[in-house]
């Protein structure tokens, strides 16, 4: 009897293990956060094929599937992949070989900067930097071109200031730019100082300069996307969405992908140039796995810190001064119109009240109510009262990144006055009209780390835990929304949310193990989260060492 019942017991096993599916890989013990509809947490999941095939309690996941690859996560925290809502990852790369001026305290500070670089690479036949920021420099005022000029004469300096709405460069960068003190530039500025062009070119004023300068060589450009990539890697970015892109920047990013020297999944808004227009207008959308091309970045507006995002009434602090659109309303009217009918997202930078203002009106046109074009407003960042109800009149999606606020908010009210500033980063209210809200960065003009975003969301507070109880906290984010809004929600924006943005049956095997879990720990801790493995496709791309 002991004979069969150790006969039956055998073949049972048997039977077992080979009814068990064999995947790629298996998680268990594990504490996932799903982002999915419920905000179901879970402990185990199988992947195969680079995607989630099942998810669940780690018995039955163990049960119904085997591996080769069993990786008990030992109640590690776990997470989709983080998706950037809005970011310039070009751009990012490109300035991983300037000057780094982020965190200057003086202009003196930018110039020993200048020094050491020019130092380092003689040969350099520019001086390029980025990151630049008066406000944060005694005095506040702009810098002008008068040291650069004695220390650079030979060589063209240009600095993007951190949002990079403006640039300072020098005269050798003024005569190549053509500028002038009789220069005018619709939606842009040219400054001057005792009637003389000063170095600072705000707007659409800078590409006078920009597009006289040369392109770097095509391997380099490859180099130092990779680089970024591994640094987006390294903090749980493992897709994002890249505001504002050339068809040629677009066409390098999809060679890398297929190449398989690029993994990152990018959703490539497209620059609204007649040769871009052009062409994919005549072509649609493009799609692949690690691509979407299916939407137009619009600049409706400057930003706050250079006094170019337009109000409707003048600065508090610049009388007189109201900001300006970088284009004529019938230019905005005409590109809506076009990409409506041709069937893109059209995703609109706007910082300013009248520009908000403006632009939902102009979308509310094309939109006519309710809809699933899913247009954005980039940045939505100032708006009068009467014009937040558009965005849930017409679904519009607000896509907005919650380190403005905290890197804003010291100076904002100098801005917009202690009445205006109630209606500045409103993410609550903002939230109020659809239900979903895009977040992301807008790096490198903010830092890149998306745990930053997480703690400004829903702390409203800075890197050292300031102001005490938080900016303006009536609009700080629950921790579900903030995670939603650069996971799921983030996905939505882009119109693969049954792609990505949660750990789901189906959807890509994204995602992200941190040291502590972010949904849990005390606000004050969260900015010391560290990541320590980060997946695309259920490959590890990176590891904490």
């Amino acid at each position: 009897m002991n004979k069969l019942l150790l006969s039956f017991t055998f073949i049972v096993l048997i039977a077992s293990c080979s009814t068990r599916e064999t995947v790629d890989a298996i998680y268990f013990n594990g504490n996932i956060y799903t982002v999915n509809d419920k905000f179901d947490k879970e402990e185990a999941f199988a992947i195969k094929d680079g995607k989630f095939l099942a998810v669940g309690k780690s018995k039955d996941i163990r049960n119904q599937y085997r591996s080769d690859e069993e990786i008990d996560l030992l109640g590690s925290a776990v997470y989709p992949g983080f998706i950037d809502g809005h970011a310039h990852f070009i751009r990012y790369a490109k300035d991983l070989g300037d000057v780094d001026l982020v965190g200057t305290a003086s202009f003196d500070e930018l110039i020993q900067r200048l020094q050491k670089h020019a130092d380092q690479y003689p040969e350099a036949p520019a001086l390029l930097g980025q990151g630049w920021d008066q406000i944060n420099w005694e005095g506040k005022q702009f810098p002008d071109k008068d040291t650069l000029d004695i220390l650079f004469p030979n060589k063209v300096v240009m600095l993007r200031r951190v949002d990079a709405h403006a640039i300072l460069t020098n005269q050798k960068g003024l005569d190549l730019a053509g500028v002038t003190a009789k220069t005018k530039v619709s939606g842009g500025e040219v400054l001057l100082k005792d009637g003389q062009p000063s170095g600072v070119l705000i707007d659409n004023a800078m590409n006078l300069l920009m597009d006289k300068m040369p392109e770097m060589d095509e391997d380099q450009k490859k180099e130092l996307i990779q680089q970024a990539q591994n640094n987006c890697f390294a903090v749980g970015i493992t897709s994002l969405a890249e505001a504002g892109l050339d068809k040629s920047q677009i066409d390098l990013l999809d060679a890398m992908q297929k190449d398989s020297l690029l993994q990152m999944r990018i959703y490539a808004m497209i620059n609204p140039t007649a040769e871009n227009i052009n062409h994919y207008f005549s072509n649609g959308h493009y799609k692949t796995d690690y691509l979407n091309v299916r939407s137009f970045k619009i600049y409706g507006d400057g930003a706050l810190g250079s006094r170019g995002a337009c109000l409707i009434q003048p600065y508090s602090d610049d009388e007189g001064n109201y900001g300006f659109l970088r284009s004529k309303p019938q230019v905005f009217d005409s590109l809506a119109k076009i990409i409506f009918a041709k069937d893109f997202q059209m995703n609109t930078h706007c910082i300013g009240d009248s520009a908000n203002r403006a632009i939902t009106s102009i979308y509310a046109k094309y939109l006519k109510g309710k809809n699933d074009k899913r247009w954005r407003i980039e940045h939505a960042q100032v708006l009068d009262d009467n014009d937040f109800s558009k965005f849930g009149d017409y679904n519009i999606l607000p896509s907005v990144q919650p380190t403005h606020a905290t890197s804003d908010m010291d100076w904002a009210h100098e801005r917009l006055g202690e009445e205006r500033v109630k209606n500045a980063y409103a993410y609550q209210e903002l939230l109020r009209q659809n239900g979903k809200l895009v977040l992301g960065s807008d790096f490198p003009v903010e830092n890149i780390n998306p745990i930053y975003g997480f703690h400004a969301a829903v702390a409203r507070q800075d890197d050292d835990n300031l102001p005490e109880g938080g900016f303006q906290p009536e609009n700080s984010l629950n921790r579900e929304q903030a995670l939603r809004g650069m996971t799921s929600w983030a996905a939505f924006g882009q119109f693969e949310e049954k792609e990505k943005g949660s750990i789901a049956k189906g959807k890509w095997a994204d995602f992200v193990i941190l040291d502590q879990d972010i949904m849990e720990v005390p606000v004050e801790e969260l900015r010391g989260t560290e990541v320590m493995q980060t997946y695309s496709a259920g490959q590890k791309v990176y590891e904490l060492r």
